[in-house]
């Protein structure tokens, strides 16, 4: 399976390092973000990816020039003209998507212990749409699943906005985990251009397809704070 590793993000809550690089680059114990996630995928068997850049775009494809693409077949979809988030993203990378059954989606500020191989078998037996990983941890923000695991809504929590697909039944909230596997079929049914979020997409197509959630407890750390640079070091050696 060929991994999406979005990197082009700004990083602003990493600043200053992100004034002068992009945050994919932050090291963790010294090693950047960057190569402990494609050697984490590697792990499991991934060797093709796609990653997006954007800002200091060029310092990534410098560094990954400099490790040989750790061995691995990298193609660079390159934002260089407007950062389009994760939805604009992942339709600009489609060409080099365009062969794939399913594909697995990374964001490259996530660090985790996360089992990437039975998150594709959940995905691939079960046929699903889309699968996203996701856990019982805290976030201003959570996905709603039935009991079944299907996506049905999301909610702030801060705010209790809701977007539902049905009436709340007690659905379960779980945290979005920022790595989540799709059919091709999406790029048949985005109905959004530009610079937008895929979680929008995802809340619209919940209503027509099958969106579930693949519950995890494994160690995940979003790598976006100073702070959060700390607690990873001290889980990832």
């Amino acid at each position: 399976m060929k991994a999406l590793i979005f990197a082009a993000g700004k990083g602003t809550r990493l600043k200053p390092f992100t004034d002068s690089h992009p945050k994919a680059l932050i090291q963790v114990n010294g090693v950047p973000l960057l190569e402990r996630n494609i050697k984490y995928l590697q792990s499991f068997g991934i060797n093709d990816f796609v990653i997006n850049i954007h800002h200091f775009g060029e310092q990534i494809v410098k560094f990954l020039e400099k490790n040989d693409n750790f061995q691995a077949n990298i193609s660079i979809s390159d934002e260089k003209e407007t950062l389009l988030e994760t939805g604009g993203g992942l339709l600009f990378a489609q060409k080099f998507l365009e062969n794939e059954e399913n594909f697995l989606i990374m964001n490259a500020d996530i660090l985790t212990d996360l089992k990437i191989d039975e998150l594709i078998n959940e995905h691939e037996t079960g046929r699903n749409f889309v699968t996203l990983a996701v856990s019982d941890r805290k976030s201003s923000r959570k996905l709603l699943f039935n009991d079944d695991k299907i996506l049905r809504g999301w909610l702030n929590v801060d705010t209790g906005e809701q977007k539902l697909a049905e009436f709340n039944k007690a659905f379960k909230p779980m945290a979005f985990s920022g790595i989540h596997c799709l059919n091709h079929s999406i790029f048949n049914k985005i109905k959004r251009r530009g610079k937008f979020s895929i979680m929008e997409e995802y809340l619209d197509l919940m209503k027509t397809d099958l969106i579930k959630g693949f519950y995890h407890d494994a160690n995940l750390i979003d790598v976006g704070k100073p702070e959060a640079v700390a607690t990873a070091e001290k889980i990832f050696k």
